[in-house]
């Protein structure tokens, strides 16, 4: 049984924060889903949002020049969040009390057997 976290709780795990073990079906869940990726993306997107703000409200100069800074920013910090997806999603589930490795075991195992039918269209489609 999966128990979704409310805002709070969720915006404590989006910063990085250990949920209660009543939902660690749910973080094993968030990191394996099929848009695993896209809720990561979500998370970071909010880290920044959050910072972001005092940002565009204190910072004196033409708001267009700050609009773009942070819009560069955005980019900036996404672009990390790609490089140290799987890290961080593995990561969460291991605070979650997951074995390592345990969302890749389970990613795996959701999507080996459509991987291995598409290797061997693509081996009988380009190899022969």
């Amino acid at each position: 049984m999966r128990r979704r976290p409310g805002p709070l709780h969720w915006l404590w795990y989006a910063f990085g924060g250990r949920l209660p073990q009543a939902y660690r079906g749910w973080v094993l869940h968030d990191a394996t889903c099929r848009t695993w990726r896209l809720r990561h993306l979500v998370r970071s997107f909010v880290q920044v949002s959050l910072l972001a703000i005092p940002i565009v409200v204190f910072i004196p100069g033409p708001l267009w020049v700050r609009l773009v800074a942070l819009l560069l920013g955005w980019l900036v910090a996404l672009q990390y969040s790609l490089f140290i997806m799987d890290g961080s999603v593995e990561h969460r589930v291991r605070a979650a009390g997951y074995p390592p490795g345990t969302a890749d075991r389970v990613r795996d195992a959701a999507t080996g057997p459509g991987r291995a039918e598409a290797a061997a269209r693509y081996a009988a489609r380009y190899r022969t």
